[in-house]
């Protein structure tokens, strides 16, 4: 549940989600050299457990593409691909899924998305933050999630989740945007927004 969130600073993430989102839309517009859209349809903030309920089962096999950040919060960026998504965005670039090739495209695309969101997060709130090179990584949802937890025990309890919805020249995908701050974290970044404070 988001209840410990005000609606206000529920708007601020959201507004904070679609600037993200149109930077992103703009940047994989151009690497793909076709007409992208970028809807964000929820923008919540969550407590682990219910984060991962929030993007899908735990047994469902998705693309991932893990995104460092470290600065004035230290986080991970976790985007999150259907293998079928993952591999109509691998055959608009002439690449196999779940290749070598393939999985250097989709760390790409992530790492495209992952920064325009990152890159508008640190504008909006005024932080210093840099993204560390994205790895890839195709599981179960569980296990990446489970993984994910284990690097960052006791450090992340909440989760920023983007459900965006990526409509690339009528071949319409879908992706999860989570940001796993370290504790305390979203609280820093309301609190940059000007909406901090329960």
């Amino acid at each position: 549940m988001s209840t410990d969130y005000t609606d206000m600073q529920l708007d601020a993430m959201r507004e904070l989600a679609n600037i993200g989102s149109g930077n992103a839309a703009t940047a994989l517009a151009s690497m793909l050299g076709r007409e992208v859209e970028l809807s964000v349809p929820r923008a919540l903030a969550l407590p682990l457990a219910d984060a991962v309920d929030a993007v899908g089962p735990a047994d469902r096999t998705v693309s991932s593409v893990v995104l460092p950040i470290f600065g004035d919060i230290d986080a991970l960026v976790l985007l999150l691909f259907p293998t079928e998504d993952a591999a109509t965005l691998c055959g608009l670039l002439g690449v196999e899924a779940g290749t070598e090739v393939g999985d250097s495209a989709i760390g790409e695309i992530g790492n495209i998305l992952g920064t325009s969101y990152i890159n508008a997060l640190a504008s909006m709130a005024g932080l210093a933050i840099e993204p560390k090179p994205p790895h890839v990584v195709t599981d179960m949802l569980g296990a990446i999630v489970a993984s994910l937890l284990s690097q960052t025990v006791g450090e992340t309890d909440s989760a920023l989740v983007l459900d965006t919805g990526l409509d690339v020249a009528d071949a319409a995908c879908s992706l999860s945007f989570l940001l796993l701050p370290t504790t305390g974290g979203i609280e820093e970044i309301l609190g940059r927004l000007g909406v901090g404070g329960a």
